[in-house]
């Protein structure tokens, strides 16, 4: 869509859903923010790939898990969503609104590394 850094072939995840799988261990979240904003706070086990060296090849070993990235408010995740899709990679999911969304719904976060 026009602007929002998407494309109809991203899957949207909401908080809720993420926290599920974050808790049943079926997701490796990858924080795509730069670093001084994931020390600011982030969601516990995220790992911080930034967008401006992202690249699928840099994301670790998935073990069967469903690769999850997420930004701010969804549009750096979206891009580096597109990026896996021009690289062919199977990584195809985000977390709707970002950590934005995560810190409404009155979900945790973390601070530091």
């Amino acid at each position: 869509m026009f602007g929002l850094g998407k494309s109809k072939s991203h899957r949207e995840l909401q908080p809720l859903e993420l926290k599920s799988m974050l808790a049943d261990g079926s997701a490796l979240l990858i924080d795509v923010r730069e670093p001084d904003e994931f020390a600011a706070g982030h969601i516990a086990g995220a790992v911080n790939i930034p967008l401006s060296i992202f690249s699928p090849r840099n994301v670790p070993d998935a073990a069967g898990r469903t690769v999850v990235l997420q930004c701010a408010g969804g549009k750096r995740s979206g891009m580096a969503l597109d990026r896996c899709a021009q690289a062919q990679a199977a990584i195809d999911t985000h977390l709707g609104g970002g950590i934005g969304a995560w810190k409404n719904a009155g979900l945790p976060i973390v601070s530091g590394k």
